[in-house]
């Protein structure tokens, strides 16, 4: 058995992407998967190329190699028809999702091609606008803790955070160290790579005022006034932010025409590991010595639940102007079906507001979670307080969340 520092290596792991993958290589003729880098797209699709029944040939467009044997690429494509071609680093060469559309049309058969990227499919848009019909986007993730809680605990996750790399590391300062990287390579030349051009300094210095606002409404104004830009700037760099996987901005939900609901949406960097790197949260001793823990176990919780989320379940908050509030709102289609507040005591103390809200959203149960509370136990007949990791039981329960790893 493979391992690394004594710790399972990488492909040991069963991920939840494995058997979505599978099946929208039966719909689609081309699957992309989108995700930050170092997130284990690659070491998914090479577990998958010796078991796919078309013979598979992975190429990868940081490789001079690989970018040499595509230099005719629609000769090259069209004389492996039959095969399973995986091209990694896409966004690197955008101008094949056209070459790509008309290379499907040729022979229209479904599994023939995955295309890997570290942008979303908003920042491809020549993938969207080319290949309409022909493609399904799967987003990966880092680590779940249903991926990985049989080696490591919610806690160890929660530090460290969900990229393999800087979770299998056995110390703590090799651990910090890799996720500093991680974040200096994205300031200075993956956000280029994607067309953000501005000095790596200022976008980390951007990085690091988004962290202090971890959980926080966004005021843009502020924001842009600190950084010494104009708001428009600003966006245009938070939306290369969230389109490469780093931030996600949390929306409200305002349907409630009758309250006044505050419309800005919430940030947070994605990854508690990354998050803390910003912040300088080496161990679990800096962790719980931390004056922003609460809004990082806060962001944990939230990422674990939305990146397990079915399709067609969407996440958004909710937040009144006087006060009354949910830090999460989940929705099937329009309408919210459970409400999410997270507290990282076990003896948390739940105000008359989470139940205002309840009523606001239509008498919604909703969920109070902290970290380790021996059992669940109702507060009222709408709220009830739970653990983190039964909290997962609840969703399955309202078929909320994708099935668990078997």
């Amino acid at each position: 058995m493979c391992r690394i520092f004594g710790i399972k290596a990488m492909d040991e792991f069963k991920r939840h992407l494995s058997a979505r993958l599978k099946s929208y290589l039966q719909l689609f003729p081309c699957v992309a998967i989108v995700g930050p880098r170092q997130v284990g797209k690659t070491h998914l699709v090479k577990a998958l190329m010796g078991q796919y029944e078309r013979e598979a040939i992975y190429l990868d467009l940081e490789s001079d190699e690989d970018l040499a044997r595509l230099s005719n690429a629609e000769q090259y494509l069209n004389a492996r028809q039959d095969k399973l071609i995986i091209i990694d680093e896409v966004q690197r060469n955008p101008e094949l999702f056209v070459l790509l559309r008309s290379v499907i049309d040729k022979r229209r058969e479904n599994g023939r091609f995955i295309l890997l990227g570290s942008a979303s499919p908003e920042l491809l848009t020549q993938s969207s606008e080319s290949l309409a019909g022909r493609i399904g986007y799967l987003e990966m993730h880092p680590f779940s803790n249903e991926e990985v809680k049989e080696v490591f605990s919610p806690d160890d996750l929660w530090l460290r955070g969900g990229f393999p790399n800087a979770l299998i590391q056995r110390d703590a300062s090799l651990s910090m160290e890799v996720r500093q990287q991680f974040i200096q390579t994205y300031v200075e030349r993956e956000l280029a790579i994607l067309g953000l051009s501005a000095s790596a300094l200022r976008l980390k210095n951007l990085l690091r005022m988004i962290a202090h606002m971890q959980g926080q409404l966004i005021n843009y104004s502020q924001l842009s006034n600190s950084m010494g830009i104009n708001v428009q700037t600003l966006h245009r760099y938070l939306d290369f932010f969230e389109h490469a996987f780093i931030i996600r901005r949390l929306e409200p939900y305002h349907v409630n025409v009758q309250k006044r609901i505050v419309k800005s949406p919430k940030v947070y960097i994605r990854d508690t590991g990354v998050y803390h790197a910003l912040a300088g949260i080496e161990d679990r001793e800096a962790l719980d010595g931390f004056h922003g823990k609460g809004p990082s176990w806060e962001s944990f919780v939230l990422q674990q639940v939305m990146q397990r989320l079915k399709p067609g379940v969407d996440m958004h908050f909710y937040r009144t102007h006087d006060g009354t509030e949910l830090d999460a709102v989940l929705l099937k289609g329009m309408t919210p079906v459970l409400g999410l507040e997270v507290k990282l005591s076990n003896a948390p103390s739940i105000t008359r507001g989470t139940t205002i809200a309840s009523a606001d959203l239509g008498d919604v149960p909703v969920l109070v979670v902290t970290h380790s509370a021996e059992e669940d136990y109702a507060h009222n007949e709408r709220v009830t307080v739970t653990s983190f990791e039964r909290l997962f039981q609840h969703l399955a329960q309202k078929k909320m969340i994708e099935a668990a790893l078997t």
